[in-house]
């Protein structure tokens, strides 16, 4: 597709120096829009290719995948200039782009399968640990009906609050440091999953596995809250988040058990080659969308739900609760 796109670039730009006027003294109008012509073949290029983009200095690729679906705005400006010069080479050209982001993300927009017999609703929820209303969260998340529900940034002083508002519909639950999973169906093989990069100290415990009994046959069930990143005068920091990946990759190389669901937030997106070794691993969401940080205005979606020996349906936000983040759900069909 790159390759194809990168012809269709060479080829607009010869039509560029081999066309010839219509109008004395006036410029053929296949001849102007050369740059916004480049422009966006560039555009389509980055939408189909990211890895093109090198991550050193500044981990620059992974700051463009992070928000890539959002490049396709670019179409906007590209296709107003067209018209306000008058170029038709342009406006084909802004084909590119547009033809780009249907092939990369079309298939998100298209409808979820139908339900079937072996599937479980999850919802993945970091509930914040500046959560100013965990009962209520609790509440909203309990009337999903969800099968299994993992949160993060469960803080000491909110957790009674989310084990009494879940306790009513999910009577089986487990705490590891910071996360916890909430579940219909019974839990056992319980453990703490150490991904803490190196030069985090101790106390750090951000990931737990476990097994989850269901109609179905049992399911090894990871919940993990990866390190953030932060954006500074030295580009996007992710080496601890990258790290993390590797050590919950190294995890799940290990795991024995069938079917096997992790849910978290990654601070990342899908696209995002620093979570390569889960992506790599894992099935991803085949439709939605679901961007959930932050909440106020999101523009990603760094809450995951990704399988193995699985499929991932459709995966949607949840309405607001006091968190900064907004819950996602996803119906998970097991193989």
């Amino acid at each position: 597709m790159a390759k194809r796109l990168f012809s269709d670039a060479v080829a607009a730009g010869r039509a560029v120096v081999s066309s010839r006027g219509r109008g004395r003294g006036r410029p053929d109008r296949w001849r102007r829009g050369g740059v916004l012509a480049a422009l966006a073949a560039l555009t389509a290029l980055l939408l189909v290719a990211p890895g093109v983009v090198p991550n050193t200095p500044g981990r620059l690729g992974s700051l463009l995948e992070a928000f890539l679906p959002w490049l396709g705005l670019a179409v906007v400006p590209l296709l107003t200039l067209a018209l306000l010069r008058r170029s038709a080479l342009a406006l084909v050209a802004v084909a590119l782009p547009v033809t780009a982001w249907a092939y990369a993300f079309g298939g998100l927009l298209l409808p979820a399968a139908d339900p079937g017999p072996r599937d479980l609703v999850v919802v993945q929820h970091n509930v914040s640990d500046v959560n100013e209303d965990p009962a209520g969260t609790a509440r909203a998340l309990a009337a999903g009906g969800a099968d299994l529900i993992a949160l993060e940034e469960l803080v000491p002083e909110a957790l009674p609050a989310y084990a009494k508002g879940l306790a009513d519909a999910y009577p089986f639950h487990e705490v590891r440091g910071t996360v916890g999973i909430w579940s219909r169906h019974p839990l056992t093989g319980t453990r703490a999953v150490d991904i803490r990069p190196e030069s985090v100290p101790e106390p750090w415990s951000r990931g737990l596995r476990t097994v989850a009994r269901t109609p179905h046959g049992e399911v090894a069930v990871y919940v993990a809250h990866l390190p953030s990143f932060r954006l500074g005068a030295g580009g996007l920091g992710t080496a601890r988040r990258d790290e993390s990946a590797r050590l919950l990759g190294g995890a799940l190389d290990a795991e024995a058990t069938g079917p096997v669901i992790v849910l978290g937030d990654l601070n990342s997106t899908v696209d995002d080659r620093g979570i390569a070794p889960l992506t790599s691993r894992l099935n991803v969401p085949e439709r939605g969308f679901a961007f959930s940080f932050p909440a106020s205005f999101p523009l990603a979606r760094i809450d995951q739900v990704m399988a193995r020996e699985a499929t991932v349906g459709r995966i949607r936000t949840l309405p607001a609760t006091g968190s900064d983040h907004l819950p996602v759900t996803a119906r998970v069909t097991l193989d």
